[in-house]
């Protein structure tokens, strides 16, 4: 009985974290709907013996394809050496080398294989790369850095295992989007905060953040006359649209959703923090200074934030910036191009998102810990008297 007093939180947390694990399983055994004929493909890992025919120019370019033999290393065919094709463009194939480990597509027709390389095998690199964040995290961050770690995985698996067979299976993705922001919000909150006014509060402020920048961009867009059927690949999602349940009109406000998320949560968690210190340092402090402290510290967090989400929005269509800029487009016809349309709404819904959080959590935190302290205060009196 004493071992499960002293560990029945853990015991909890395992409990919920089992049940959560089974549901996730249960919730992603989906059939999904053949777009395409994938029958008798398959990808498979490969190295390349040797250099049949080579593809570089006397100048050093690389013209056309290489004609390489690779030895398949798994797969139906592991251990065969069989002739493939691997391009020289930039989004697929490889120039290959003796030696060298690659993805192959085999296509198997007719007792008869066709191989193309697919890409350069990069997956363990990808992986030490995620490890080593992981590893600077947690060694640097100590204990705290775990649990942050613990965090980023545990968001991951809500977006890759939640969030999108939610959307799959005709759930509205802004719907999707505010349950997984909701939940990522509360675990990450707890396992850096614990169960305190403190993380309670950051976690209200989070979701209230959120929630604005999902309202604000749907105002956005509807004054722009820009909608979800406006983005650059509307064309495939629509195909998608009509062979599945998938709500492609939703699915820009979704994504505004959850790129928003983590700025809010991390202006939410350090302004209540801040709050939180300077109460516990000055008990004497009333809520108007404590809310006027939490909007001073959060003026610096605006700016530093606002910068973040522009800059992030704008690093991620950098191509379609220098393409318009080299072929010299007009201020006018940029400022009317639905996809610099969206990048507008999408920057300035979330950073405003980001700025209300502020006043919004310095409300809360000044109203709670005032409230607390008037509490604890008249419970002590009451067991005086």
């Amino acid at each position: 009985m004493a071992f499960l007093r002293k560990y029945r939180r853990h015991l909890i947390i395992l409990l919920i974290t089992v049940l959560f694990a089974l549901f996730l399983i249960r919730f992603n055994d989906i059939d999904r709907i053949g777009l395409y004929s994938s029958e008798g493909k398959t990808f498979e890992k490969a190295r390349v013996v040797e250099i049949l025919k080579d593809n570089k120019t006397e100048s050093g370019n690389q013209i056309g394809n290489q004609i390489v033999s690779l030895e398949l290393l798994s797969g139906k065919f592991k251990g065969n050496i069989v002739e493939a094709v691997s391009s020289s463009s930039y989004l697929y194939g490889a120039h290959c080398e003796a030696g060298m480990r690659v993805i192959a597509e085999v296509n198997e027709s007719d007792d008869s294989l066709y191989v193309t390389v697919y890409s350069q095998d990069r997956t363990w690199i990808l992986y030490a790369i995620v490890l080593l964040f992981l590893i600077t995290l947690c060694v640097i961050g100590g204990k705290q850095g775990f649990r942050s770690a613990v965090a980023l995985v545990f968001t991951f698996v809500c977006i890759v295992f939640l969030f999108l067979p939610m959307i799959y299976r005709g759930i509205s993705p802004i719907f999707s989007a505010v349950l997984v922001a909701v939940l990522t919000t509360f675990v990450t909150m707890y396992l850096i905060g614990g169960l305190s006014g403190k993380s309670v509060t950051a976690m209200t402020g989070t979701v209230a953040g959120v929630g604005i920048s999902a309202v604000l961009a749907v105002i956005f867009g509807m004054m722009t006359g820009i909608s979800g059927y406006n983005v650059s690949d509307i064309e495939q999602l629509e195909y998608v649209g009509q062979m599945t349940e998938i709500r492609i009109g939703e699915l820009l406000y979704a994504g505004i959703l959850i790129s928003t998320l983590g700025a809010v949560m991390d202006v939410a968690m350090s302004v209540s923090s801040t709050i939180s210190e300077i109460h516990y340092r000055n008990p004497t402090l009333s809520r108007k200074e404590l809310f006027t402290s939490g909007i001073r510290v959060g003026k610096d967090m605006m700016g530093t934030m606002s910068n973040t989400l522009i800059l992030a929005f704008t690093g991620s269509s950098v191509n379609t910036l220098v393409f318009m800029y080299a072929y010299g487009y007009s201020a006018r016809q940029i400022t009317n191009m639905y996809s610099i349309g969206i990048e507008i709404i999408q920057g300035i819904a979330s950073t405003m998102g980001v700025i209300l959080t502020v006043p919004i959590v310095s409300v809360i935190s000044a109203w709670y810990l005032k409230r607390k302290k008037i509490s604890e205060k008249t419970a002590a009196e009451s067991a005086d008297n």
